[in-house]
């Protein structure tokens, strides 16, 4: 079993190789959860909660205090933990194709087949928006109006990406002349 890894403050790249015949190449991006932010949520709900329980219980004001306060810390937890994505993965058979996965917290996994002879050339792509800059890969498949992203819910920083998008080359036999990059 062949493991490298790379890790920053929001993510770990894990490039695995657990069959011995080498023939599936497995790439995993992990996000790194903080304890420390689902604390502080937590605590922010709980903390409105409780004010709206004594405005309820000591001021004598309405019920409906609580309940809209109930309802905005629900709100509230929802938005600040809306990304329930825990890792993407991408499984490379160089026989078959590329299976591209997404794992929820939930337990939940999706699961994307694209084969192999439908994958014309795999991408990095620097998308540049009002706000922020951050790079991508994608595949250019054949028959599609558009692009796969390979890795739809996080944003890995390019370090890591070049990694997978070399073992998509290499699995989809494009030449170096075709698949190259800049360091």
């Amino acid at each position: 079993m062949v493991e490298f890894s790379i890790s920053n403050a929001r993510y770990t790249y894990v490039h695995d190789q657990k069959y011995p015949s080498e023939d599936v190449d497995i790439h995993h991006i992990v996000l790194k959860r903080s304890g420390a932010k689902y604390f502080c949520v937590y605590a922010s709900a709980l903390l409105v909660l409780a004010c709206a329980i004594y405005l309820y219980l000591l001021q004598e004001k309405s019920v409906s205090v609580v309940y809209y306060s109930l309802l905005f810390d629900i709100f509230l937890v929802k938005l600040l933990l809306r990304n329930p994505v825990n890792k993407e993965s991408v499984v490379i058979m160089p026989a078959f194709g590329v299976q591209l996965e997404t794992h929820y917290m939930s337990g939940k996994v999706i699961r994307c087949f694209v084969p192999i002879d439908k994958i014309l050339k795999p991408v990095l792509l620097e998308c540049v928006t009002p706000v922020t800059c951050y790079w991508t890969l994608s595949l250019i498949v054949r028959e599609e109006s558009e692009m796969v992203l390979v890795f739809k819910n996080l944003r890995p920083p390019v370090k890591m990406l070049v990694h997978v998008w070399k073992a998509l080359c290499a699995a989809t036999d494009n030449k170096e002349e075709t698949c190259t990059h800049t360091q």
